[in-house]
């Protein structure tokens, strides 16, 4: 295998990792349906904030020393859009529209990155990409699709699922600014490791966090023990498994995939969050949804071709 091809295949099982982690994400809000948006976000982000800072104590000078202005300044703007104000977004979303309607939106992401990452020089040209890209937004909108007829009988207000869908896409155009910010500094700071610039980049949000703290809780009602047991377990979980864990492996694969092949892993993101789904409506995917999946999966590896096709390898 070429170092080219190496690279190439830990980059994707890195992008796969981080999807499979963050799919968790839309379980939150159903798992804690008494947390407010900004309860669940200050749970999850000052959970994240410390458990960061703990990791990267013993090592933060000499980490920090490859860090300039610009980059705490883009590192600030990343943990907004990439956790603070997506995460409220998506929380928002699902509450009103649904995971269904939430996952397809921002199940888009792959598209708005891959087009994004076209006018990057290493990237294969349109006609080649152009295929996989919009096989992955079939894909999406089939399965997308199907869990929304699947909600049908539900009695929604129409202003509120409208709300749902609005955040959803804030949610989705929030989270493509971050991955493609995320990429670029990640290509500038080669002496950071994807590790480090995952933790650096929860202490950060942990700090934002701290601001939504004193509001959320005058947003909360009396909660009972139970309640808060299960607050405390989804945020402590969402925290280390979706952002110190999924961040991590999100990173590793930003540095090493050219952004159009980048934003087809995120795919991974809304094929795992309708698989844990699945498991928490203890039930089956339906012929449509075996279908949709199959086109995701067969998407990517389109997409990893028409790569290693640019690259020779």
């Amino acid at each position: 295998m070429t170092t080219a091809a190496s690279q190439r295949f830990w980059g994707v099982a890195s992008g796969l990792a981080a999807g499979a982690l963050w799919g968790l994400v839309f379980l939150a809000p159903k798992i804690a349906p008494e947390a407010s948006p900004m309860m669940m976000t200050a749970g999850r982000y000052l959970a994240y904030g410390l458990i960061a800072a703990l990791l990267i104590a013993p090592r933060w000078r000499r980490v920090t020393a490859a860090m300039d202005w610009k980059a705490w300044r883009a590192l600030a703007w990343l943990s907004l859009a990439g956790n603070i104000v997506y995460f409220v977004f998506v929380v928002v979303s699902v509450h009103f529209a649904g995971v269904g309607a939430s996952a397809l939106i921002v199940g888009m992401v792959p598209i708005v990155v891959a087009l994004w990452g076209l006018k990057d020089k290493n990237s294969p040209p349109l006609s080649r990409v152009a295929p996989p890209i919009a096989l992955a937004a079939f894909a999406v909108g089939l399965i997308g699709w199907e869990a929304l007829s699947r909600s049908n009988g539900a009695q929604h207000d129409g202003v509120q699922t409208l709300i749902g869908l609005v955040c959803a896409l804030a949610a989705l155009l929030s989270w493509s600014a971050f991955a493609v910010g995320n990429s670029r500094w990640m290509g500038r700071l080669p002496q950071v490791s994807p590790h480090d610039w995952s933790l650096l980049t929860g202490v950060v949000t942990g700090a934002f966090a701290l601001l939504l703290a004193v509001p959320a809780v005058l947003t909360m009602g009396a909660w009972s023990g139970e309640i808060w047991a299960r607050f405390l377990g989804v945020s402590l979980g969402v925290a280390i498994f979706a952002s110190i864990i999924g961040n991590a492996f999100w990173n590793q694969a930003s540095r090493m995939l050219p952004l159009t092949m980048l934003g087809q892993m995120i795919v991974s993101e809304t094929l795992f969050a309708f698989l844990y789904g699945f498991i928490l409506e203890q039930r089956g995917p339906t012929a449509i949804e075996i279908v949709a999946m199959i086109l995701m999966v067969v998407s990517v590896v389109w997409c990893v071709r028409a790569h290693r096709h640019v690259e020779g390898g």
